[in-house]
């Protein structure tokens, strides 16, 4: 079910902190959008999400993004397993997304991309021999 995982960094920083990472990774992010009161990008498995303290209070203690084929078939099997759905399926400028709290407490973003985007950032890379960590 899980397709791409990505370690999460929260910063009030967006530009200081993507330059570091992108000096580390040796090259630009593959991903940058901007969605609600967050900035937000992707760079190899590394994911900024930056904004202010209030705005990133929210969601300040999960973890994520976890990117996965399908949301709703997700959504059931994390039911099953004794979930609790914190932020329902959304639609959002990726595709799809839900939060929930697992039986053990952990609490994770789950995003389903859109077609375009698993070709170009999974697929395709793959295809050339990529690691994730690569992109």
């Amino acid at each position: 079910m899980i397709l791409k995982t990505y370690a999460r960094v929260f910063t009030n920083d967006y530009e200081g902190t993507l330059a570091t990472f992108e000096r580390l990774h040796g090259q630009k992010a593959h991903l940058r959008l901007k969605y609600g009161d967050w900035d937000l990008a992707g760079i190899g498995d590394v994911f900024v999400v930056a904004g202010t303290e209030e705005a990133l209070a929210p969601i300040r203690g999960s973890h994520g993004p976890l990117i996965v084929r399908d949301i709703m078939a997700l959504h059931d099997e994390l039911l099953a397993e004794g979930a609790i759905i914190t932020q329902p399926v959304i639609d959002v400028p990726t595709g799809r997304m839900l939060y929930a709290r697992h039986a053990d407490g952990l609490h994770v973003e789950y995003v389903e991309w859109t077609d375009d985007l698993i070709e170009q950032f999974i697929r395709a890379p793959q295809r050339e021999g990529k690691l994730s960590s690569e992109l």
